[in-house]
């Protein structure tokens, strides 16, 4: 579970937040929205709106860990243009509702220069739509609906975790060729869940596969034993799951249990290691997605292992995941184009992260990386992974199987769908 005390809110940050809102009498989404003369001595100040309860809240709490550390790297080294980096975080609950009010509170009352964190895709939609109407440049760290960098997108949101099309398409051709052709898909009840199965099933009908049935899964679901009772009716070849959070993790002891995992091939869209850290490996069966693994044999993976083991030496989770290292990179990527613009302003920052490249040796994986200007993804390697049979180390749960490029990923619908706003159109905001 979450712990309560990760990012609690300092007084310090609540007197800042205070006294700039005493000075503010009017708030609202103007053309020039509140710009702020710059103050050396005055923090830049993120709103992290990450869930700490409901669905996500592992999720959320190792999000903001990848965050903390990054901006304790930069604080070390002095801040950000001589600023020193701060945080204030209110649970969004896995809450559209909650996620906007949080929103508004953190911009209007707080004064935020920028927001970041995300979990849930519908979420994250709701954060973005606040945060376009003021121009708060939005970090959405780990929710991966296609929609998010499609027709939800924004000139203020970037999305930094690959979606749900990336890893269907690593995914698909190769298990209709070893598995068979007729599917059956598996689907969480909610944004992303519906738009992970419409990539996977436009997918896997362009190759040649049946869908042969579609299984809805309400959010909260703990007991599997009448879904899996109609997975076993239907005899598919393979099951595609788009299932995530502690649905996913209560289907897999489930599924497990039934001894379902081996009859059938199972494809899961993406796994966040949040929701297996500590499960038997007989619960990670079948095949599934992830942007990082703490055991790449990569230039500085084990030395960011070694930083995150030292700066959370109590966490249950011994080793970083994906959702840690998606919240690290977002984090480093944002403090790191407002040094380079040399300025809060949103306009300016907006810029600088629509231009981003990555080395492969920097973003620790096997290709090299690169924001889309035009949906405002972080196109990324995608690796394909199974349960690590016969490992001695508890944590070495991942046997990684491949990993593709970028570009041999790319969600083919994304830049259609993103109808962006202008910069014109887009609010001046700046703390």
């Amino acid at each position: 579970m979450a712990k309560k005390e990760d990012f609690k809110v300092s007084r310090r940050q609540l007197l800042l937040g205070s006294a700039a809102t005493a000075g503010a009498t009017v708030f609202g989404p103007w053309k020039h929205n509140r710009v702020y003369a710059q103050a050396t001595d005055k923090p830049i100040l993120l709103g992290i709106t990450s869930d700490a309860s409901g669905q996500f809240a592992n999720s959320g709490a190792s999000d903001r860990r990848g965050m903390a550390m990054a901006i304790a790297e930069f604080n070390e080294k002095g801040g950000v243009l001589g600023r020193q980096v701060e945080t204030v975080h209110i649970d969004t609950e896995t809450s559209p509702a909650t996620g906007t009010r949080v929103a508004e509170r953190f911009i209007t009352r707080n004064e935020v220069s920028f927001l970041i964190g995300a979990v849930s895709s519908g979420v994250a939609n709701a954060i973005s739509q606040v945060a376009q109407k003021h121009g708060v440049v939005y970090l959405n760290t780990n929710s991966s609906s296609p929609t998010e960098s499609g027709e939800n997108c924004h000139r203020v949101k970037f999305v930094w975790d690959g979606n749900g099309s990336n890893f269907a398409q690593a995914a698909v051709r190769n298990a209709i060729t070893a598995f068979g052709d007729q599917w059956l898909l598996l689907t969480n009840d909610y944004v992303w869940g519906h738009n992970t199965s419409k990539a996977t099933r436009e997918l896997a009908e362009a190759a040649g596969a049946s869908i042969i049935d579609e299984i809805l899964v309400p959010q909260g679901t703990r007991d599997f034993s009448s879904i899996l009772l109609q997975v076993q009716q239907a005899g598919p070849k393979v099951v595609a799951a788009a299932v995530g959070g502690d649905d996913q993790k209560a289907m897999r002891q489930q599924v497990a249990q039934l001894e379902l995992g081996n009859g059938i091939a199972w494809i899961n869209n993406q796994q966040d290691w949040p929701d297996v850290y500590g499960l038997p490996l007989d619960n990670l069966f079948g095949v599934f997605g992830t942007t990082w693994y703490w055991n790449l044999d990569l230039p500085g993976v084990q030395d960011f292992v070694a930083r995150y083991q030292a700066m959370f030496p109590d966490t249950r989770m011994r080793v970083p995941g994906n959702v840690f290292y998606n919240g690290y990179m977002a984090t480093r990527e944002l403090l790191s184009a407002v040094e380079r613009a040399g300025t809060t302003n949103n306009i300016a920052v907006i810029k600088e992260l629509e231009n981003i490249k990555v080395s492969a040796n920097d973003r620790m994986q096997h290709h090299d990386a690169f924001m889309n200007p035009n949906t405002h993804q972080m196109q990324q390697t995608i690796y394909l992974a199974t349960a690590n049979a016969g490992t001695e180390n508890s944590d070495d749960m991942f046997k990684i199987l491949s990993s593709s490029a970028p570009d041999d990923v790319a969600d083919p619908n994304a830049e259609a769908a993103c109808k962006m706003e202008s910069y014109e159109d887009t609010p001046t905001y700046e703390t």
